[in-house]
């Protein structure tokens, strides 16, 4: 049976410039790599209508007993100014014992070291009870409408049952071992524009100002108290992203004003009673200043918890062991992609550091990569044996 070094693979990985949702030809590379270890491998392609089509990759080894799933993503992020790189960010380097390279924290050495750690599981294991599966897609980074999503949904439609997720996203703050992700905080966005009257500036009554209206909004939105947070969840928080008025003119009173908002939430909410609230404060406001309004919201997640079982806390020793290290289970950060896997599975997030995701020079300790490779393949062992 061959085994995968968990660098090398990462390195080829990151040599895809595989920019969201260019795929790039790396998820044809994943599967022939997975196809030598004896998985069954489809690459699914999904399109819809103003959304570039994606390729996501499902393999499994095994039919029978339960199946443990690794979830990740091989998109990655633009690289930014290249000139601003020590390297070339898709001609990945190891310098000071960091492997650097668009990708290497986020997360294709996560995929790297999964890959490694099941080659060498299944070296020393050539029977086992149970399934190992991936869910490999190329949307994380980007719109998530034609990757884990959709799959997701062909899972569902092929009766595929899925026993335990574990996702490789980067999850802890400043070492490896801080942290395993339990839950993720809901996220919604709200793109509002007011309308009101144009004027001259001189001429106030005769016209009606948008933009002192949309203040009004949004500090009406910014005072809402919608929470202390939970034992398991920070409070929820509003935060305005954009302001925009299109006014060309210094003594204009403008036509309409635009506004964009998030509002990152705890299980203590849902998209629909919030998008309730605040419509009640947008109607009110807009009929004491005779003004209209259109708002469109979009709902990247619900917020969500996975209740600890027996396969969390055997993770949770296992990282603990290797480490050296408390671990915390948390639920801060950003969505990731078991927002869409917790409808068929129960869950968790566990991988590399995030310090440098997304950042110039993005990198990961080379000792980091080894000992995850190590936490994945005690996972596999704690599982099935």
């Amino acid at each position: 049976m061959k085994t995968f070094n968990e660098l090398k693979l990462a390195k080829e990985l990151i040599k895809f410039p595989s920019i969201t949702p260019v795929d790039a030809g790396v998820m044809k590379f994943l599967e022939k790599k997975l196809k030598k270890l004896g998985f069954k491998t489809k690459i699914l392609e999904f399109k819809e209508k103003s959304f570039r089509p994606v390729k996501n990759l499902y393999a499994r080894l095994g039919t029978e007993g339960p199946n443990f799933c690794y979830a990740g993503h091989l998109d990655v992020v633009p690289p930014g100014n290249i000139k601003d790189w020590t390297i070339n960010p898709f001609k990945p380097s190891v310098k000071k014992s960091h492997l650097i390279g668009r990708g290497a924290n986020d997360m294709k050495s996560s995929i790297a070291a999964f890959v490694s750690a099941v080659s060498t599981f299944l070296k020393k294991n050539k029977k086992f009870n149970g399934s190992i599966s991936l869910l490999i897609t190329g949307d994380e980074e980007g719109d998530a409408v034609n990757g884990t999503k959709k799959v997701v949904e062909y899972l569902k439609n092929k009766k595929e049952k899925i026993n335990f997720c574990l996702v490789g996203e980067p999850t802890n703050p400043n070492k490896l071992g801080e942290m395993i992700k339990i839950g993720r905080r809901g996220s919604l966005t709200g793109k509002l524009t007011i309308f009101g009257l144009q004027g001259h500036v001189a001429y106030p009554h005769r016209a009606n100002n948008p933009s002192t209206i949309i203040i009004k909004v949004l500090k009406e939105f910014k005072d809402i108290k919608f929470d202390k947070g939970t034992k398991d969840f920070q409070p929820t928080n509003l935060e305005v992203t954009k302001i925009n008025i299109d006014n060309t003119a210094d003594n204009v009173i403008p036509a309409t004003a635009d506004a964009t908002f998030n509002i990152r939430f705890n299980n203590k909410h849902s998209s629909k009673s919030l998008i309730k609230k605040l419509n009640k404060i947008l109607v009110k406001i807009n009929k004491k200043n005779k003004s209209k309004f259109k708002i469109n919201y979009r709902v990247s997640g619900e917020a969500f918890l996975t209740r600890p079982n027996k396969t969390t806390f055997m993770i949770k020793n296992i990282i603990e062991k290797v480490t050296n290290v408390k671990t915390k289970l948390s639920t801060t950060g950003g969505t990731s992609d078991l927002r869409f896997i917790k409808k068929i599975s129960p869950g968790l997030e566990f991988g590399l550091v995030g310090k440098t995701m997304h950042k110039v020079d993005e990198a990961v300790s080379i000792k980091d990569l080894r000992n995850l490779t190590k936490i994945y393949s005690k996972i596999l062992e704690g599982y099935f044996l």
